[in-house]
């Protein structure tokens, strides 16, 4: 196995394949299926003939949450909170920005009538987020105010500002558990008739959650990738979802993750053995893959970490051979893009 480094995940995308919307249609997005020796450019849609019968179809069941918040200070200067998890007694962590970080103790004016008081950074003194308690007239939890008086925290490379399309459209259909600031992206393209014809031709499906923090757009930094430091995410993986793993297995089925945060969620759970809890995993070419055998997911940046993922299951060379002909064939690109189909590598 070579030594990677960041720059052999770099490659050039034309900005305009950058996809600043969604396509008309979820399931009518283009689906790159790279499963054979040759690509094999689709319409998503097909998925169902491309998937087997007894094979088990994972979703991460996240619901992003309209997590982007504006406020003043007592000063009068302008910030933004970009809410990444909610902890108890109407208290969250956030990112904040803001061109003089205020002091601990200082009560924030929030859009929608809602103050927002400082108490410290996260998860300790020296971390890079903060921690702050709402409280609303009404007494409204975060989540009742981030609904009222939030923005989807659509990601920084959309460069409109989020409407009511958005509200719907960066949202999977079947999302559940309240707490993302970023989609499973590539769980957008199901909708229902998709699911219905999955479960027509016998193909099963099963959740899990992994809250997709803000972390999910951090770039790496270190040319030596082993130096960069992953973020922590939310996880669990339901009993319901582990049997349905296991009676795949036992029938000869394969586990189709749909979306990267699916295969953290299964891979984390097969690496510690704990079925919950925070997961900072880093998949980079070499790793041992324990659950995953096929990937569902959208194109992604370059020198990113979900390269280095896709790499690791799919083969450097193929992943790189796929995004070339991906942009030849003007595929649109990150979160409102299309998609593509991985098999595990086995050799």
């Amino acid at each position: 196995m070579r030594d990677f480094t960041l720059s052999d995940f770099d490659f050039h995308l034309p900005p305009e394949l950058v996809a600043q919307h969604p396509a008309a249609e979820r399931s009518a997005s283009r689906l790159l299926d790279g499963t054979g020796s040759t690509p094999v450019d689709r319409i998503f849609r097909d998925l169902p003939s491309l998937l087997r019968p007894g094979d088990l179809l994972v979703f991460n069941d996240t619901r992003v949450v309209k997590a982007r918040l504006f406020g003043e200070k007592p000063t009068g200067g302008k910030l933004e909170l970009l809410v990444e998890r909610v902890l108890q007694d109407h208290e969250v962590v956030a990112h904040m920005k803001v061109s003089k970080k205020p002091q601990v103790g200082t009560t924030l004016t929030m859009t929608g009538g809602f103050s927002a008081t400082l108490l410290g950074r996260w998860p300790d003194e020296h971390g890079a987020l903060f921690r702050f308690r709402f409280e609303s007239p009404a007494g409204e939890d975060p989540y009742a105010l981030m609904a009222r008086c939030g923005h989807v925290p659509l990601p920084p490379y959309i460069t409109h500002t989020d409407s009511a399309d958005d509200e719907s459209r960066y949202q999977t259909v079947f999302a559940r558990v309240p707490g993302a600031v970023a989609a499973p992206t590539a769980a957008l393209h199901f909708d229902d008739a998709l699911l219905a014809e999955l479960e027509a031709r016998g193909i099963r499906r099963a959740n899990v959650t992994l809250h997709v923090g803000a972390g999910t757009f951090q770039p790496v930094k270190t040319e030596n990738i082993a130096e960069h430091t992953m973020h922590a995410e939310r996880y669990e993986v339901p009993a319901a979802t582990q049997r349905a793993i296991a009676e795949t297995r036992a029938r000869g089925g394969r586990i189709v993750a749909v979306g990267t945060t699916t295969v953290r969620t299964l891979e984390s759970w097969a690496k510690s053995g704990e079925s919950s809890g925070d997961t900072s995993i880093f998949i980079t070419p070499g790793f041992i893959f324990e659950h995953v055998d096929v990937l569902i997911t959208n194109f992604h940046l370059p020198k990113s970490t979900l390269m280095m993922l896709v790499s690791a299951l799919a083969g450097y060379e193929d992943v790189m051979a796929l995004y070339a002909h991906a942009i030849r064939e003007h595929y649109r690109f990150f979160s409102y893009g299309d998609a593509m189909l991985l098999e595990r590598k086995t050799c």
